[in-house]
């Protein structure tokens, strides 16, 4: 990664709403009350607490005792999901700087980085066809970034996607719930509701990260083309005219509509990220937007 991106990392921290068990203190404030850092409220005392928690200053001005309580700083288990499968890199024979795969890289290499740069727990997976294809094992700290950044560096896409059972394989992974960013354009035949309601299931915060060209946001194709299927191959001739734009418009809003709802229906996030955007636009504005970054 180059110096400014990790810069830009070490300031940036993830978001997470569902309440977590385990793992070892770090540097991330938890919903759990305990005995931290932070002070977070009072609840009246009761026989067996620890007299150290008593605040004696309150008592002697209520003259009922009262117990302190402070939100742990636990660390965090952050997965990275980096889906592997031939249409993640359709365009790369292509003149195009908003190549998805590229940004992909860079975007799981930055993610990754801002977990290791804030003492979270880091694990990375590649999925391809219906399995994990690569995984990384689980590190922490600023050390591990340089070995993370090469382990991305190296993933190339390929194969037909089967997503959705891919997905539902990584959630029978004795992995620890945290948080999953899934790095994907959502290409499945199949759908992948089945697969985030499992990860779900097992206690996983998804954020859906839908990464997707401008020409597949907006398409500027006109007259008779020939459509080829960069995982199957298969072929179909299509007429694209005014009509047919709009409706690919609609579907296209009712697809991203549905992601969207998806992971809300979980408590996840989903950011729809335009592959012709900087790194540095994707983690300040649209990531903070969708409430993963802060």
């Amino acid at each position: 990664m180059l110096e400014n991106d990790l810069s830009l990392c070490s300031r940036l921290r993830f978001v997470t709403h569902r309440r977590r068990r385990g793992g070892t203190w770090g540097e991330r404030r938890s919903t759990r009350r305990g005995a931290g850092i932070e002070f977070a409220d009072y609840r009246d005392y009761t026989p067996g607490d620890d007299p150290r928690r008593v605040d004696w200053n309150l008592y002697a001005r209520l003259d009922r005792p009262y117990v302190r309580l402070f939100e742990e700083e636990e660390d965090l288990a952050v997965t990275v999901v980096l889906d592997g499968s031939g249409s993640m890199g359709w365009e790369a024979e292509m003149e195009t700087s908003a190549a998805r795969w590229s940004m992909a890289q860079r975007l799981s290499a930055a993610l990754g980085a801002i977990a290791l740069l804030n003492g979270d727990v880091l694990r990375g997976v590649l999925l391809r066809g219906d399995t994990i294809a690569a995984a990384w094992p689980r590190a922490r700290g600023r050390a591990a970034v340089p070995r993370w950044t090469n382990w991305i560096a190296e993933l190339t896409p390929g194969g037909s996607s089967s997503l959705g059972a891919a997905l539902k394989a990584l959630a029978q992974r004795p992995f620890r719930p945290g948080l999953l960013l899934l790095l994907t354009d959502g290409y499945d035949p199949a759908g992948l509701r089945a697969g985030i309601t499992a990860l779900a299931g097992r206690g996983h915060e998804v954020a859906l990260l839908h990464l997707l060209t401008p020409e597949e946001i907006e398409p500027e194709l006109h007259g008779d083309l020939r459509l080829v299927d960069v995982e199957t191959e298969d072929k179909r001739e299509i007429t694209v005219d005014g009509a047919r734009l709009a409706a690919y418009r609609r579907h296209f809003e009712a697809w991203q509509a549905d992601l969207r709802k998806l992971a809300g229906q979980h408590r996840g996030r989903y950011a729809l990220l335009r592959t012709d955007l900087t790194l540095h636009r994707l983690l300040l504005k649209e990531l903070r937007r969708a409430d993963i970054l802060r």
